[in-house]
Parts: structure tokens; sequence; C-alpha cells
């Protein structure tokens, strides 16, 4: 058997172990803990391997166990790993409570993990200038001064390369302040090729509001393509050409989590594949679809055979 040479998809970022509770409630009355892993741009991987591209995923990891789960779980779905095992910081840790009438809670333990000690070095500099696509969000940059250098040495590795740079905004309050985050966003999104954001993210950040004025406005800035995500209401793709409705996929939605990657994943692996952007932005509407369908921040991304499926009659597969 001979290896795959088709140029993948390579994303850097943290990753961590996930904690989730089985039922309803509050995390103080669980009895049970579900163990699994999470993280936008290793869940991203994932869905792109899924839908048969290449991806790998950089970044660095406490040599612990929890490490090992998330380098093992990477690596069961396919994605190789390029990850810095750090004996000085022990892998972080994210705590999801399910739904219930307060609403679902997500907790992190990461402020001195190995994702805020990721560095320019820890890159795979040979990995980025051989990728179809790099995929970057803006967590990574939130999380320390160290980890922005990594993001921004990331872009510069793959321009110096002629690989195209995919960023989505992925804004977290809970690592920083929308002052603060608006100006690096802003900067990072003006040097990707291929942007995604959220209509209520942009809102947070003192962008404008509306998805068409939004995208003329990021688009202006610098990149080819932006794709402003409007939640139930689908997306609008924004281009030098003009713009193009997504229409929402209607599902069954059980955990909205992951919904975003997911939708980025469908995007990218068509990219890799070299369809045009129409096919692009239905795979990704689709995928973002199917992750709604089932719990966990990765568990339900499709395969290819499974996203054919979808919208057809409920069958049982004998």
């Amino acid at each position: 058997m001979t290896a795959d040479t088709t140029p993948g998809l390579v994303t850097v970022g943290e990753s961590l172990a996930l904690l989730t509770t089985r039922e309803p409630g509050r995390l103080r009355h669980a009895h049970e803990l579900l163990l699994s892993v999470g993280g936008a741009e290793s869940n991203t991987a994932i869905g792109v391997r899924r839908l048969g591209a290449p991806a790998t995923w950089i970044g660095r990891l406490g040599d612990d166990e929890l490490g090992e789960l998330i380098a093992r779980t990477l690596r069961a779905e396919q994605v190789a790993v390029a990850a810095t095992a750090d004996p000085q910081a022990p892998t972080s840790l994210m705590l999801k409570e399910r739904a219930s009438a307060a609403g679902a809670q997500v907790s992190y333990y990461r402020a001195t993990g190995p994702g805020a000690r990721l560095r320019p070095d820890d890159l795979d500099a040979a990995a980025i200038a051989e990728a179809g696509v790099l995929h970057l969000t803006g967590i990574t940059p939130a999380l320390s001064p160290s980890a922005r250098a990594t993001v921004e040495a990331a872009i510069e590795l793959a321009r110096d390369a002629g690989v195209a740079v995919s960023f989505d905004v992925n804004l977290r309050t809970k690592l920083w302040s929308p002052a603060d985050a608006a100006p690096v966003l802003l900067e990072l999104a003006a040097r990707a090729d291929h942007l995604f954001v959220g209509a209520d993210e942009a809102a947070a950040l003192g962008w404008p509001g509306d998805p068409s004025a939004l995208g003329a406005w990021l688009l202006a800035r610098g990149p080819r393509i932006v794709v402003v995500k409007l939640g139930a209401d689908g997306a609008l793709a924004v281009t030098a050409d003009g713009e193009l409705p997504v229409p929402p996929v209607p599902v069954e939605a059980v955990d909205p989590v992951g919904a975003g990657d997911a939708f980025a994943a469908g995007y990218l692996a068509e990219l890799l594949a070299g369809r045009p952007l129409p096919e692009r932005l239905a795979t990704a509407a689709a995928c973002g679809a199917f992750a709604c369908t089932g719990r966990g921040d990765w568990e339900a991304f499709p395969t290819r055979a499974e996203l054919a499926r979808l919208g057809r009659p409920e069958e049982v597969v004998r």
C-alpha cells in the first residue's frame, strides 16, 4: 500500500480532555462523567478526515494520561498528530454540564495548560508547507502571547509556501474580552483566504451587524471568501463576485456544540477535493446540521456515506 500524498488539512491549536455529565443538571449532583476529548482545531481535523481528506493536528500536550488519551483518540480517527510532550504542563480540562433549565455550562481549566505554552518552534514547518490548507481559529491566540505568536508564525510559513489559510474567528469571551479580542482577531482575519465568522460573535466584537455589510467589510480587508454563519438561518458567503446564501439543513437538534467546527470541516474537505464554492457550502451546512444530531464535540460528525443519507426517510441499515 502506498502512502497518501494528497495535500490535506493542517491545523494548529489546543486540545483538551472533556468531562461531560451523563444526565442534564448541575455537575455537583452528577454521579458519572463521560470522558472524551475536544478542541476546535482537532474537531475540524476529525471532521475533514471523516470526509476522506488527510488531516494533521499540531499542538502541545501534557506528558500524562490525558495527553495520551487525546493523541490516541486523534490517531484512532486517522488524524496525524505532531504534538510536543510537555512534562511541565498537565493536559487542559473542559467540564461540560448537559443543558438544563439553567442552560448548558462549560468550564475550562487551561490557563497553565500546554496550549498556553505553545510556541513557534512547536510548528512542523514541513507539514505546513506541504498542506493543501492551513486552518486556524481565534481560540489559540487568546491563550497566551506565545500561543498568539505561534499562530502568526504558522500563517507566515503557509504564506511563504503558497498554502491557503483558513481562519474561524471563534470568539471565546471566557478567554478574553471582546475589546481585547477585536483588533487581534481582525488582524488575523485579514490574513486569511477563507474566513468563517458567526454573526453573533461579530456583533459582540463591534463589527457590522448586517450579514451582507459584515461580509463586505471583512472582504475589503483581505480574505478571498467570507462565510458569515447565521445559526438556524444558515449562512451567507461573500466574495468579490457577489453573495451566495446558504439555506439551513433541518434536523432534530440534540447538542449544537461542535456544529461550527463541523461546518468548517465540510467546507475545507470540499476545498481540498477541488469542489466549487456552492458545493463547499452545501457540504458545510450538511455537516453542521449532522453534528447537532448527537452528543459530544465531534462524535456525531458524518462520513461521506452518512452525508448521503441525510434527509432520507428513516431506515434500518441491516
